[in-house]
């Protein structure tokens, strides 16, 4: 059974502990064994401790003996993505200014999966500082897909994907700004959600957007992402943004089967910008739905072409404000050349931060300098109002929203490095959900002739995670596309 290990979900991981057929130790030593057997082609961590990784699993098996287990995560690992918090360990957001930062805390997610006995191990690649839909843009090297280790896994959370398509996790965390769970998720053939703004605390995750961000599990099923979520949900006091919400029994939910329901295509969302194997493999998922008894009609979100012009002012306003406190003064990168204050600050950034940081955190000063705060930022906040009236509007109409995750498969290392534009339309079907506050999942839904992965992507109503994971587990548990393993 332990060559097999690495290979269950996150709930088989769990009977097999509760039954006794395995121990967490033994889950540990596959997980590493995996790890040190394909992450050199993959790249999906930046850092790992097994040591402290096989200290957590000897602690778990400890209480298991006693009768104390602490839940179905206890004994099962939960890799994390390298811009949240756990103590002791580096984070460097994939970027040269914190290089050698070690946090001194928790964050909220990874203290309540200590509650729960889940073993937290390993610091996942990204873009830096989490902008990017690339993972190209990390200053320790780009993380390959692992259905085709020439393309790229999608981003910013693209090792924390290509880590559990890869098999060297069976759950990780990732943030989600603009899609950047959801996009990667779908280019590596996985499960990927972004709870509801405020569902989940951002406490301890290294702020890009303070509006937008949101942490979010990634799994091969979404059973498994449901076992997640439960578990670092809830509200936080140390967050501000944290909302007071009762947090539901998502797993158990996924029992009841849905419907019928009123599902809606967005019109704008179904152009000629949509490869056309992801068009009709997002068609037969569609079609799965109406199969299986769910109204399916047509809606117009007619502020969609909004979406990626007001996302770009946003976040990147928010992103240099944010950004401002790696200085060179405290916790940061320091310059060997710099010769006075002005120095310190200006060379120290200027090493630390790669072109795309740059270039986000030079545009978001722009829109936020006198005379162009109201013409940029402001109309872009009246916009971000309107876009999150079209799904108020929808849902009047309709209990989800159904899209493609991204317009195009995974797509080559370097093809959109020279083109900025191109590479920021990657998440064009997921950045209205962020600027709407809205949770959404996206699900496998097949594989392209080339063997690529295709996500489908579903949007819910606020704060009704438990609707949006019946809708997706639906499909999921027929079709099981996030359960194929690519040959590494």
């Amino acid at each position: 059974m332990s060559d097999t290990l690495h290979e269950m979900t996150a709930a088989e991981l769990g009977e097999a502990l509760a039954a006794g057929k395995t121990s967490a130790v033994e889950i540990a030593r596959s997980f590493i064994a995996r790890a040190e057997a394909v992450d050199e082609k993959v790249h999906a961590f930046l850092h790992r401790d097994d040591e402290d990784f096989l200290a957590q699993a000897h602690a778990s098996d400890e209480r298991r003996s006693k009768g104390e287990s602490l839940g179905p995560l206890d004994g099962v690992p939960v890799a994390v993505k390298d811009v949240i918090s756990v103590k002791g360990q580096p984070l460097t957001a994939a970027s040269r200014i914190l290089e050698n930062y070690v946090s001194p805390y928790d964050a909220t997610v990874i203290v309540k999966l200590k509650h729960a006995g889940a073993l937290v191990w390993g610091r996942l690649n990204l873009d830096e500082f989490a902008m990017g839909s690339s993972t190209e843009n990390s200053a320790y090297g780009a993380t390959n897909n692992p259905w085709d280790l020439a393309c790229v896994p999608g981003g910013s959370s693209g090792g924390s994907a290509a880590a559990v398509a890869a098999r060297e996790a069976p759950l990780t965390l990732g943030s989600d700004t603009g899609g950047s769970i959801r996009q990667p998720a779908a280019l590596c053939g996985v499960v990927g959600m972004k709870p509801t703004y405020g569902m989940v605390s951002r406490y301890g995750l290294a702020a890009f957007a303070s509006s937008l961000d949101q942490i979010g599990p990634f799994s091969q099923t979404v059973e498994d992402a449901a076992l997640l979520l439960q578990t670092i949900s809830g509200h936080d006091p140390l967050d501000s943004t944290s909302y007071p919400a009762e947090v539901p029994d998502y797993h158990r939910a996924l029992a009841e089967k849905p419907g019928p329901l009123k599902l809606g295509l967005p019109k704008e969302f179904f152009g000629e910008a949509i490869d056309e194997e992801v068009r009709k493999l997002v068609d037969e998922a569609i079609q799965f739905y109406r199969d299986d008894g769910h109204e399916v009609i047509e809606i117009s979100l007619p502020m969609t072409d909004l979406s990626i012009p007001v996302y770009y002012l946003i976040a990147t306003a928010e992103a240099s404000s944010n950004l401002a406190r790696y200085d060179g003064i405290r916790y940061t990168h320091r310059s060997d050349r710099a010769e006075n204050a002005i120095d310190v600050y200006a060379k120290s950034r200027g090493e630390g931060f790669g072109e795309e940081v740059k270039r986000r955190c030079i545009l978001g000063a722009y829109a936020l300098s006198s005379g162009y705060y109201d013409a940029y930022y402001l109309r872009a906040q009246k916009a971000r109002t309107l876009i999150r009236r079209d799904f108020e509007k929808a849902f009047e109409q309709v209990d989800a929203i159904l899209t493609p995750t991204s317009p195009t498969p995974a797509f080559r290392q370097g093809e959109r490095n020279e083109d900025p534009i191109a590479m920021y339309l990657s998440d064009v079907f997921t950045i209205s959900t962020n600027l709407a506050g809205l949770p959404a999942l996206s699900v496998p839904c097949g594989f392209t002739e080339a063997g690529l992965p295709v996500g489908l992507h579903i949007i819910g109503q606020a704060f009704k995670e438990t609707d949006l994971l019946r809708v997706a587990n639906a499909y999921d548990t027929v079709h099981s596309f996030g359960r194929k393993v690519p040959q590494l």
